[in-house]
């Protein structure tokens, strides 16, 4: 009677564990940004792995829009399983693209992201609104032998651009380790719209110096955004600012509420 009891609590703790639990949950796939890394997701990755979600941080390759989408694609098609797809700012334009054909893709969740519509890029979506004060804070453009351009911020601009409500010390730390996009990428046209059949969840800041907050507002009510959660003096990084508001809302579309 001893070992029968000892092993239904074996059985119950195993049961209970995060990993068990997670084997019911979606699995949640998040892509950075321009000028961002996977570690930009760091907050919200703690939170989701805490309340037992599995999560993969892709490396968005930020060479354009095409191919990050099929990279990504390879590693949705590697996950067996339902996926919330996530995506923050030109990360949403790979999104978009990237869970078109992948039937395991439940919910998209666009973090201070673009949803682009078919035909449009990410750099006319961030004109399309006035607001935008990135142009004039990225540096020279570095020729590459391909005959595109990576695309940097300046170094002393980098925070209040990008990070205006993170410690500048962080945002300096983040600005030397920027990831740098071609230019090619932000003026790619995309090709598939998902958001049109998949449902989606939006966030950003009143702040955002990318991306308007209008742009935002105006595609998420294009995308039937299911709820849009606006954070009151965020930055472009508001996963990284306000880690708890992103991660609530990712595990809301999670449940598909």
């Amino acid at each position: 009677m001893h070992h029968s009891l000892a092993r239904a609590a074996l059985l119950a703790a195993i049961t209970l564990s995060p990993a068990a639990f997670a084997a019911d949950k979606p699995t949640v796939v998040l892509v950075h940004g321009a000028f961002a890394d996977a570690s930009s997701w760091n907050g919200v990755v703690d939170i989701l792995q805490k309340d037992g979600y599995t999560v993969v941080a892709a490396a968005n390759p930020l060479r354009g829009v095409k191919t990050d989408a099929t990279y990504i694609g390879d590693v949705l098609a590697g996950i067996d399983a339902p996926v919330v797809l996530v995506g923050h700012s030109y990360g949403g334009s790979v999104i978009t693209e990237a869970a078109e054909g992948h039937a395991n893709v439940k919910a998209l969740v666009y973090v201070a992201a673009f949803s682009p519509e078919v035909g449009e890029s990410a750099g006319g979506l961030s004109g399309k609104f006035p607001g935008s004060t990135l142009g004039p804070a990225l540096a020279p453009p570095v020729p590459l032998s391909g005959g595109d351009k990576d695309l940097y911020v300046q170094q002393d601009k980098f925070p209040a651009q990008f990070a205006g409500d993170l410690p500048v010390k962080q945002a300096k730390v983040m600005a030397a380790e920027q990831r740098p996009i071609t230019a090619g990428a932000l003026n790619e046209a995309e090709t598939a719209a998902a958001w049109k059949h998949i449902p989606s969840w939006h966030i950003y800041g009143s702040k955002d110096k990318n991306i308007p907050a209008e742009a935002m507002k105006f595609m998420a009510e294009r995308a039937k955004s299911k709820k849009t959660v606006v954070v009151d003096g965020a930055s472009h990084v508001v996963m990284i600012s306000h880690p708890k508001e992103v991660a609530a809302l990712v595990e809301t579309a999670a449940k598909g509420d």
